[in-house]
């Protein structure tokens, strides 16, 4: 437990009806006490105070909450001031924490804090911290998940089957004469393709899933003049796009942000992609192709109006090679037709719009594709020290492999240890002493 005491303001700057200032440490209940010049406080019990500075000047009437340790979001003493909102209040009340000997926290030190106390792990600790950056009501559901330790039990799950395989290994090798199951081997061989498995289905489950907490990127391809900066307009219901009839109009990427069911998804229209003279549209092109590459969904437009073409073949040329979730419409359905699907020659299924007027059979297909990528109860992993760490493990699991079937145990010994302190580092560091407990534990020696 740290012998400073910490102070910041937790909730957003800015107007509000409520501020909360936040003392965790050795000294919280004290300062508090100071402040509000009261005798006593009573654990988890808010109690309405008046807060003076230190020359005895009333500053606010608040609430206070202590939570004594253990039992707070630290594992020390915390004090929550409840004050009026506005950034004036709460700034003064952390200038009176600080004459009386707190120090401002570093940023995320409160959850710091909490894990060296162990009170959450590492993977709790990235799930509060992705918590406020959500963008969809699905990536809420899912950090609360893993809040609540779901990734944890994973992680504990597949490290215990590790550890069994390490403390046989061990055993074998230094404790040839204990009698060990017959069947051990077996055992072994059957738990690393199970891990295997669940490893393999969990990077492919976060690969799908990666938009769902900073939110999904579409991006809207096609030639000039097929209708994307319209589509682009309807979506987000003013005109953020230059809509013209000149080729070339739109010369570099348009991002903006728009609520698709329950997705905050960024929607980024492209330049019209063709073969191109003018240098800046050359580069408004390469800008577009490099948006379909950072895109999680594709959404190409065609203009059934016009005859199919080189540019349009473009087009199809990208679609084929990008392994993305793709949206394909013909648009101006209100104009004459001379184009239809089988121009494309593209197995994916196709819409007819006017993306002047209905986009809603749009807006549910792209709904649809969200909601398929969101709902699923596969572990997701949210950070990218995470998918590294998974990467890592199954590698060291696969290399094991081999070592075992030729009784070369000392080398399976090895990566098993790399594996398990790799698939550790997404919660907290392994320890050599949890595979004795297992070894002296599981197999009784030492006796």
């Amino acid at each position: 437990m740290s012998e400073d005491t910490i102070v910041a303001i937790a909730t957003a700057s800015g107007m509000g009806s409520i501020s909360i200032v936040r003392l965790s440490g050795i000294d919280s209940l004290q300062i508090a006490l100071k402040i509000s010049k009261r005798g006593s406080l009573l654990n988890r019990l808010a109690t309405l105070s008046k807060i003076y500075n230190h020359t005895d000047e009333l500053i606010d009437e608040a609430l206070l909450i202590y939570f004594k340790n253990p039992n707070s979001f630290t594992g020390e003493d915390i004090v929550e001031f409840q004050c009026h909102g506005g950034m004036v209040i709460a700034n003064m009340i952390v200038k009176e924490c600080l004459y009386h000997g707190a120090r401002v926290a570093n940023p995320g030190e409160f959850s710091k804090r909490a894990f060296l106390n162990g009170k959450i792990d590492l993977s709790q600790a990235q799930a509060i911290s992705k918590l406020i950056e959500a963008r969809s009501e699905d990536g809420v559901k899912l950090l609360a998940r893993q809040l609540k330790g779901e990734l944890k039990e994973f992680v504990d799950d597949i490290k215990k089957d590790l550890t069994f395989m390490l403390a046989y290994t061990e055993v074998t090798i230094d404790y040839a004469t204990e009698d060990l199951p017959a069947d051990i081997l077996n055992q072994i061989e059957e738990k690393l393709e199970k891990i295997t498995i669940k490893l393999q289905n969990t990077l492919q489950a976060s690969s799908s899933r990666e938009g769902l907490i900073e939110g999904f990127k579409v991006s809207i391809i096609g030639k000039p003049n097929v209708g994307k900066s319209s589509l682009l307009n309807k979506l987000l219901n003013f005109n953020r796009a230059i809509v013209s009839d000149i080729a070339g109009t739109t010369r570099d990427t348009i991002e903006e942000s728009v609520k698709i069911g329950s997705h905050l998804i960024k929607i980024v229209d492209t330049a019209g992609i063709r073969e191109a003279n003018d240098e800046i549209e050359k580069i408004g092109i390469e800008k577009s192709k490099q948006a379909v590459d950072e895109s999680d969904i594709v959404i190409a437009l065609f203009d059934s109006s016009r005859e199919f073409d080189s540019e349009d073949q473009n087009i199809v040329e990208i679609l084929k090679e990008t392994k993305k979730e793709t949206l394909i419409a013909l648009t101006k359905s209100d104009l004459d037709k001379k184009l239809n699907s089988e121009h494309l020659a593209l197995n994916s299924e196709h819409l007819t719009l006017n993306t002047k007027e209905d986009i809603n059979p749009l807006i549910l297909k792209l709904e649809n594709i969200l909601d398929k990528n969101t709902k699923s109860d596969d572990i997701t992993l949210i950070a990218v020290n995470q998918v590294e760490a998974v990467k890592q493990t199954l590698q060291n699991i696969n290399s094991a492999k081999q070592p075992l079937y030729v009784g070369e145990l000392e080398f399976f010994s090895y990566h098993i240890t790399q594996a398990l302190e790799e698939i550790s580092k997404i919660t907290k560091p392994y320890e050599y002493s949890n595979m004795l407990d297992v070894m002296f534990g599981e197999f009784c020696l030492g006796k």
